[in-house]
């Protein structure tokens, strides 16, 4: 558990200009990461764009993102879907070596039940090699897996060890906190709530902007899980700007922006996404200069 307390990195996939994966560029931002105090890295996660991406090009990014990572962090895999049945064959069949847990979204589309989102949940517990940690989206698929439900998973599959919790609802982070068992985790998948959740007993965070900043970023959250609160604010204010902007025209739009601003990757995403607007990255851009 101790691997995926701190600060991990919900990694995007960076493109060419004709569309082609930008293997250069995911180079320089692993390097980016790795070597500025991130905990762990997330592959194939919503920012990732991995809805569009084949299943070719999700097993060339992992594989890559291996060989570069050379064990040197913790690698998550993003591996969820609506379709209970695709997800087990996908655990049974696929090549997790050098991958140390699963992040698991909650089923989107279908909206199933609080019961539903159970059995599903019960099936890939049941066939997976590694520890799954779920992630609650609601804004992504229109589901919300209520506290009780988190709790209850939590206390009945021991290989359930966390959940990525972006619901935006401190109400349901702080009932999740109360009533979990200690080995479970609680993962703040909003990075401007990143700060109050830990403040309330959380254990970090799965962000995006951390692939950015990610020394500045790490440290807020390293200060925040010692108590050190005064510190972990003034970093917390200090980027504070940064996420409104970030998240205005989606996820991993305003990331790639700024990726690009700081000379990271290209800001090209796939359609249905469309790149920033020049608002946006005018407004980046002033961000970055100060």
């Amino acid at each position: 558990m101790n691997k995926f307390k701190g600060t991990g990195v919900a990694l995007i996939t960076p493109f060419n200009d004709d569309g082609s994966i930008d293997y250069i560029s995911l180079e320089k931002l692993l390097f980016n990461t790795i070597n500025n105090n991130i905990n762990y890295l997330v592959l194939m996660g919503t920012t990732a764009e991995s809805a569009t991406l084949s299943k070719d090009e999700v097993n060339n990014v992992v594989s890559f993102c291996k060989r570069i990572n050379n064990s040197k962090l913790p690698l998550v895999l993003g591996l969820g879907g609506n379709n209970t049945n695709q997800i087990v064959s996908d655990l049974k069949n696929f090549d997790f070596g050098g991958i140390d847990a699963i992040l698991s979204v909650s089923p989107y589309y279908n909206r199933p039940t609080q019961e539903g989102i159970y059995e599903h949940y019960k099936l890939i517990s049941e066939n997976s090699p590694l520890p799954i940690i779920l992630y609650n989206v609601p804004s992504r698929t229109s589901s919300h897996m209520s506290s009780d439900l988190i709790v209850r998973l939590a206390n009945d599959f021991s290989n359930i060890i966390g959940v990525k919790e972006a619901s935006g609802d401190m109400f349901h982070v702080m009932d999740i906190l109360k009533n979990r068992p200690d080995r479970f985790l609680v993962i703040s998948g909003d990075d401007a709530l990143t700060l109050p959740i830990i403040n309330l007993g959380g254990d970090g965070v799965i962000s995006v902007i951390a692939q950015a900043f990610p020394k500045k970023y790490s440290e807020m959250v390293n200060k925040g899980l010692s108590g050190e609160f005064k510190s972990a604010n003034r970093l917390h204010y200090n980027l504070w700007n940064f996420y409104k902007p970030l998240y205005a025209e989606g996820n991993p739009v305003g990331i790639k922006a700024l990726l690009e601003l700081l000379g990271i990757s290209k800001s090209i995403v796939r359609k249905p996404l469309l790149s920033a607007s020049k608002s946006i990255i005018n407004e980046l851009s002033v961000l970055v200069k100060q």
